[in-house]
């Protein structure tokens, strides 16, 4: 970024992800424990209808890789490089992807309606909506910062004129 604000504006989404992953991931882990002793009889029935079966093991899912992408944020922002910038990049896409997926079961599941929907189950919903949102900042913060911002090792695109170069450039080995 232009005025100084990769980790200035990384910083803060990264720790609501984490945040509003972990609150996603607890609720998933409990709608999904609840079905499956409803399946053995423990209940009074399953939660949910038919796209609660679907949308608990991806919602589970994106919550956990969405949580791995925050640790991965949390490396490159200790080394700031652009080697930690790809990990944490490609994280983040995985982890955007699976919520984007879970989001889209998520409304599937509020538009089929009916059902015995909990207020939890609900909050998982909108959770995943919004995390969708959150998430796809956080992915534009950490490559916004790609153009204009000094990351270390392998930043230098002049060739052997200062800056960290390692090996031989290529062409000066033919």
């Amino acid at each position: 970024m232009a005025f100084g604000l990769g980790r200035g504006l990384s910083t803060p989404l990264m720790v609501i992800n984490f945040i509003l992953y972990l609150i996603a991931a607890a609720l998933a882990g409990w709608a999904l424990n609840r079905n499956i002793n409803a399946g053995a009889g423990k209940f009074e029935g399953p939660l949910g209808n038919a796209a609660t079966l679907w949308f608990l093991p991806m919602a589970l899912t994106a919550s956990v890789v969405g949580l791995a992408s925050v640790l991965t944020g949390t490396h490159h922002l200790r080394v700031w490089r652009n080697d930690s910038l790809a990990a944490a990049s490609a994280a983040s896409l995985i982890a955007w992807m699976l919520t984007l997926l879970a989001m889209g079961l998520a409304c599937k599941e509020i538009h089929v309606g009916g059902g015995y929907r909990l207020k939890r189950l609900k909050a998982l919903e909108a959770l995943m909506i919004i995390l969708s949102f959150f998430e796809l900042l956080y992915l534009l913060s950490l490559h916004a910062g790609i153009a204009t911002e000094n990351m270390g090792a392998g930043n230098n695109r002049s060739g052997l004129k200062g800056g960290n170069n390692y090996g031989t450039p290529a062409a000066a080995a033919v």
